[in-house]
């Protein structure tokens, strides 16, 4: 769970004692989703942060107002809509262009991680990708950025978070679409598409994927996608989703079917169940037990005989 609070914060809370004195309209909230990546997210007043440098990645987005920051010997302006990328160790501060204050989310990466996405993504070693733009318009760590802070994220979503960010960083460093291995071992990925059926309604996690493939995670994460079109993590949630429609159309009540296919509760299964589908499973029972209502009718009509099979339309 994200948390209101500075002490757990490894990267971002560097700098910010006076806007902590000062402005109690001011906040952070943050979370280590896992090892080596943290999501950060502030609304700040004023001059927020002295100056200071972190041993991590930093991609962002500047969520509201005018943030402004000096950065390798220049002042840098970043507008809503804009992409902020700082190199580890650069020293770097932070202030509000306007009275209004600025906002922002922003994902920490250690250089390790990414390291070993960039050689996966580019498909042998190679060095951190330097952005000398540090404020840009780069969609792909736009949209990297944006779906980290969508959900709480899985061991999984977190693997292809950090190759999209390795791929956005790559593009952005060469000035071009990232250069990208088309490799796929495609027994291995068949070995984890195949677990992934199977464990559809559990946590699956990253070194379990490892260990039947024989691939690192940012690797699998990269090679699944050219195979199948997704991301492992997208993949088994829509597993749980096809499961969970199947338990709709048999009439089970919704917070169980939440509960057995995966998710943390019902509002989970709705949020996801919405991003896919765009109508929420509660809409889609409703639709379900419409047609079928309206089956029966033509059929008593008609004289028809009854299907074998049907939704159940009791709630």
């Amino acid at each position: 769970m994200r948390e209101k609070r500075l002490e757990h914060t490894r990267s971002a809370g560097a700098g910010l004692e006076r806007s902590c004195r000062r402005a109690s309209a001011d906040w952070i909230e943050s979370s280590r989703t896992a090892d080596g990546v943290e999501l950060f997210r502030a609304r700040l007043v004023g001059e927020a942060y002295h100056a200071h440098r972190h041993d991590t990645y930093a991609v962002g987005v500047t969520d509201a107002g005018v943030q402004i920051f000096n950065y390798r010997g220049a002042a840098r302006t970043s507008m809503p809509g804009d992409v902020v990328t700082l190199y580890p160790d650069e020293v770097h501060d932070g202030r509000a262009g306007t009275s209004a204050g600025f906002g922002y989310r922003i994902v920490y990466v250690e250089p390790a991680r990414l390291a070993e996405a960039v050689r996966a993504v580019r498909g042998r070693p190679s060095s951190l990708p330097f952005v000398r733009e540090a404020v840009s318009t780069n969609r792909t760590l736009a949209r990297a950025v944006a779906r980290a802070f969508r959900a709480a994220l899985s061991p999984l979503a977190v693997d292809d978070l950090v190759v999209a960010l390795a791929e956005g960083l790559i593009a952005g460093a060469d000035g071009a679409r990232a250069e990208s291995s088309r490799r796929v071992d495609v027994p291995a990925v068949e070995r984890a598409r195949e677990l992934l059926d199977a464990e559809r309604t559990r946590v699956v996690h990253s070194s379990e994927l490892e260990a039947i493939t024989g691939l690192t995670r940012y690797d699998l994460a990269r090679q699944f996608r050219i195979r199948f079109g997704t991301s492992p993590h997208r993949y088994l949630v829509m597993r749980r989703l096809d499961l969970a429609r199947t338990r709709i159309q048999r009439g089970d009540g919704l917070a169980a079917i939440a509960a057995d296919v995966g998710f943390a509760d019902q509002a989970h299964l709705t949020r996801v169940f919405r991003g896919a589908f765009g109508i929420t499973p509660s809409r889609y029972r409703a639709l379900l037990i419409y047609a079928a209502t309206e089956s029966a009718v033509r059929r008593r009509t008609s004289g028809a005989p009854a299907p074998s099979s049907h939704t159940r339309v009791d709630s």
